[in-house]
């Protein structure tokens, strides 16, 4: 299930991903946790985020970015 719909906004699972990460989780492993996503569809999830611009990677931690905060 994709993270990010084709028209650039973060999907059900994506938003999920966003909240988890404002909520302080930063690992993959972390963020599976909270919610609950199998590990390799959060890792996916990431990248796409990443990719978007909702997420970005800082010493192996994800932080939101602006554009992230904005759609929460």
């Amino acid at each position: 299930m994709p993270c990010v719909s084709p028209d650039g906004k973060p999907t059900s699972s994506g938003m999920a991903t966003l909240k988890a990460v404002q909520g302080g989780a930063s690992t993959p492993k972390e963020i599976s946790g909270v919610t609950g996503q199998p590990l390799f569809r959060v890792r996916s999830g990431l990248r796409e985020l990443v990719g978007a611009g909702f997420l970005e990677l800082s010493d192996d931690s994800y932080l939101l970015t602006s554009d992230g905060e904005s759609v929460l």
